[in-house]
């Protein structure tokens, strides 16, 4: 699909509700440009650019990364696609990243994975991650094609300690407290759509349908403007 003009989105969740095989989904399919906040650190810490030491410290420590500074990190790149379509991962899960993020560009839509906490729980127990790529896999439904080895680079894939059932109830219930208060933020400017299931599969037909609908409606205005 070719979009007339500029399409921006959001697409959250919690840990294991499958935002990365959504994401990437979306991107392929409505050639949006993807901007994960994970993928950022990742790669800011491995070149210790000064906010990746920041946040590098911070996580040394067991400390949340502060909201200013994950804004800094966000904004930083989103300067650089700012005529760009894009899809936001990871980011804002605080309201007042919510806020900044408003402040500086709108946003026109906002997925939200609704996803059982049972279901995630057990997804979880059966992750594994290539850490160097963040690529993620999971035994049950999006196996690697090798047991124990990572499809791209054949390197050995690690459980996460935090993939424990006892550390993901904690890290759930962080999720809920955290960012209950954006999902209300955008429900009330009615951006927010809510998919709910079990299974990405089964969500992702919906979430395609919605997205062509939208980004058709909005091509035929531009057009008609024209």
């Amino acid at each position: 699909m070719v979009l007339k003009r500029i399409f921006r989105t959001v697409i959250m969740g919690p840990p294991g509700s499958g935002k990365g095989t959504v994401s990437g989904r979306i991107v392929k399919r409505f050639g949006l440009t993807h901007l994960s906040s994970g993928d950022l650190l990742r790669a800011n810490i491995k070149a210790k650019t000064e906010l990746g030491l920041l946040m590098k410290s911070c996580i040394d420590q067991g400390q949340l990364v502060p909201d200013d500074i994950i804004s800094r990190l966000i904004l930083t790149e989103m300067r650089s696609i700012e005529q760009s379509s894009w899809l936001l991962d990871g980011y804002p899960r605080t309201l007042a990243q919510a806020e900044t993020l408003d402040g500086v560009c709108s946003v026109d839509r906002v997925i939200n994975l609704d996803i059982p906490f049972q279901t995630i729980k057990q997804r979880l127990t059966s992750r594994w991650l290539h850490l160097p790529s963040g690529r993620v896999y999971n035994i049950d439904f999006n196996p690697p094609k090798i047991s124990g080895l990572d499809d791209v680079t054949g390197e050995p894939l690690i459980q996460r300690d935090d993939d424990r059932p006892e550390t993901i109830t904690r890290r759930l219930k962080s999720y809920e407290n955290q960012t209950q208060p954006v999902l209300e933020y955008y429900r009330s400017k009615g951006m927010l759509e809510t998919f709910s299931g079990t299974e990405t599969n089964k969500i992702w037909p919906h979430i395609q349908a919605f997205l062509s609908e939208t980004l058709f409606s909005q091509n035929e205005n531009v057009v008609g403007k024209a």
